[in-house]
């Protein structure tokens, strides 16, 4: 990115109206996040509209009670069962 573009950008964002600036925040927030492959994918992925089953509301419940009761492993952990 050239340096004139940067300060363009810079000046835009002093110039924001207050009650606007949560609304850039995120926009800009947005486009940072669609170079990344995998949130792209999560971003533009369609909305589960499958019922939540008697057996989806079981698994919650015992993954809440595991993680209240300190039932858990580490994301290095997690990382190494996988072969990651």
């Amino acid at each position: 990115m050239s340096a004139a573009i940067k300060n363009e950008l810079h000046l835009l964002v002093d110039e924001i109206p207050e009650e606007e600036q949560t609304t850039a925040v995120r926009f800009l927030r947005y486009l940072r996040d669609m170079k990344d492959p995998v949130l792209r994918t999560a971003r533009n992925a369609p909305i589960d509209d499958e019922p939540t089953t008697a057996e989806d509301l079981a698994a919650m419940e015992a993954g809440k009670r595991d993680f209240e009761n300190g039932d858990t492993i580490s994301s290095a952990e997690l990382r190494r069962e996988l072969g990651l």
